[in-house]
């Protein structure tokens, strides 16, 4: 195993922590130029602080998409952020989704409240450390990982209306530096 795959894993969703969205109010938007990759097809792309791709390739782990916008993370944001392509989670119905859910799974998971995406990351996660940063995370997610992941797990649930912001940035990176700690 090289060190890369002993680092903690961080899945890592777009709407929301990257771009706020919600209640009607006025979001900074930035500049980033009419050349941006998406500028003219997707004005929400604006809403991301380009401070977050730094801000994120610093913390000591492994940044994997986990978002419904797939590979599209790769060609829209990655670029606006400074981001390489980054690895992406695939869907649970997708072939490429390591542990697929099936369909008496699926049922389950929406019965009792279990977020689309959880048991995919887990079984991506196979047992490493990870972080998950999403909006839409329950104490349903949070109770099945403490069953069924064997590692560590933080899910940290960020405010959509606000996005990613520096207490979100000193909670994950308290949290990735001690798995890093000898």
């Amino acid at each position: 195993m090289t060190l890369a795959d002993q680092r903690p894993l961080l899945f890592l969703d777009v709407d929301g922590p990257l771009i706020p969205f919600g209640a009607s109010r006025p979001y900074p938007t930035y500049e980033t130029g009419p050349d941006a990759p998406g500028a003219r097809e997707n004005p929400l792309l604006a809403r991301i602080n380009p401070q977050h791709g730094c801000r994120l390739t610093a913390l000591p782990c492994e940044l994997v998409w986990a978002t419904t916008w797939m590979e599209d993370a790769n060609t829209w944001v990655a670029p606006r952020i400074g981001l390489p392509s980054l690895p992406v989670l695939g869907l649970p119905s997708s072939p490429e989704a390591e542990g697929a859910v099936g369909d008496e799974e699926e049922e389950e998971d929406v019965r009792i409240g279990l977020h689309w995406k959880t048991r995919t990351l887990v079984a991506r996660a196979a047992g490493r450390p990870f972080v998950w940063v999403d909006d839409e995370i329950t104490g349903t997610d949070r109770s099945w990982v403490a069953v069924h992941h064997s590692g560590p797990a933080l899910l940290h649930r960020v405010e959509p209306r606000q996005g990613l912001r520096d207490v979100d940035y000193a909670v994950i990176s308290a949290w990735l530096r001690r798995r890093a700690a000898p």
